[in-house]
């Protein structure tokens, strides 16, 4: 038997390591999880002079370490500089003294790079953070050789799912949502908005409208690709979560990622619902309800004119190059 008769054609997964300390590891997770060519999200310590040590070992401020995660990820289809993007807009990088309701040097923020390649790109991402304006004071994360990297109890390992309601609390509790929110949403005042959108689309995203069923332009649309917000260009669904529900408008069974959506009770019209909303714009998408046709049973009803469809075939044209590979794998 030949050489080439062992030969196989499964191409190897190049993968990389992103480490970065952003305070609570338990609120760094979600931000980089279900994205395209992440494949793992570990929460764990990193930085110090001790080995192996314990959650209760990093809060006494003794070990050197800080709560951090490390990214394994595929940097072909999403790439190191888009994780640096993502982690600068989940922390403050002010702060030297922990983040947010969290004191202490555990919870400081940090880059911990694995290559020449990456502090090159993380030194070139803060700067041009500092020169943009956003903060009114020097940006203090500093960017370090990556060492080794412990990770946490299991008890910390995806938090979020285990204890959702307490996690929920706790990010907002914190003070990390708020201040998230009100230095990295998407900021576009009302009358350029007025200016860019149609009237339905305005009414729709800012004065929380319903357009009417089955005349919109997606609730029929069967075309491969994913929806991304009208106002923002955040990607919020795919078409291959998509399914005629028969209620009028377009609904899906999941968002690409729920990171990228937030619920709001909403009492009005003397009903009881759940809204949803795209969390960098705040704009108002639809509803989500619970009799939806796959496992986890829900259905996101929502506005065509909260969306702007993006076809498979223009993803890399329009900087969406990472999603392409959902639709090479149907």
């Amino acid at each position: 038997m030949s050489m080439s008769d062992n030969h196989t054609d499964k191409q190897e997964i190049r993968t990389e390591k992103a480490t970065f300390a952003g305070g609570c590891f338990w609120c760094m997770v979600s931000p980089f999880e279900e994205l395209p060519g992440i494949i793992e999200v570990a929460s764990g310590y990193t930085g110090g002079h001790t080995a192996n040590p314990t959650y209760e070992e990093v809060c006494s401020e003794t070990t050197g370490h800080v709560e951090a995660v490390q990214i394994t990820f595929n940097p072909e289809i999403f790439p190191y500089k888009k994780l640096l993007e993502l982690f600068w807009q989940q922390i403050d990088p002010t702060d030297e003294g922990g983040q947010f309701y969290d004191r202490g040097t555990s919870y400081g923020t940090a880059i911990f790079t694995h290559s020449e390649e990456q502090e090159q790109q993380a030194l070139a991402s803060k700067a041009e953070l500092q020169e943009s304006g956003r903060f009114d004071k020097p940006i203090v994360t500093p960017i370090l050789p990556a060492k080794t990297f412990y990770r946490a109890e299991e008890y910390h390992q995806g938090y979020h799912h285990k204890n959702p309601g307490h996690y929920k609390r706790y990010r907002k509790g914190s003070g990390r949502d708020s201040f998230i929110e009100s230095h990295w949403s998407h900021q576009e005042d009302k009358e350029s908005l007025k200016k860019r959108l149609t009237p339905l689309q305005y009414e729709v995203t800012q004065n929380n409208a319903t357009e009417s069923p089955f005349r919109n332009d997606f609730w029929d649309h069967h075309g491969d690709g994913i929806y991304v917000d009208i106002v923002s260009g955040e990607p919020l669904f795919s078409s291959l979560d998509k399914y005629d529900s028969g209620c009028g408008w377009p609904s899906f069974t999941r968002p690409i990622r729920d990171y990228s959506v937030k619920e709001k009770s909403d009492t009005s019209h003397l009903m009881v619902r759940t809204e949803v909303r795209s969390k960098v714009a705040d704009s108002h998408l639809g509803h989500v309800f619970n009799d939806g046709p796959e496992e986890n049973g829900l259905r996101y009803c929502i506005n065509s004119a909260a969306l702007r469809f993006v076809p498979k075939e223009e993803l890399d044209n329009e900087g969406y190059g990472e999603y392409r590979t959902l639709f090479q794998q149907v």
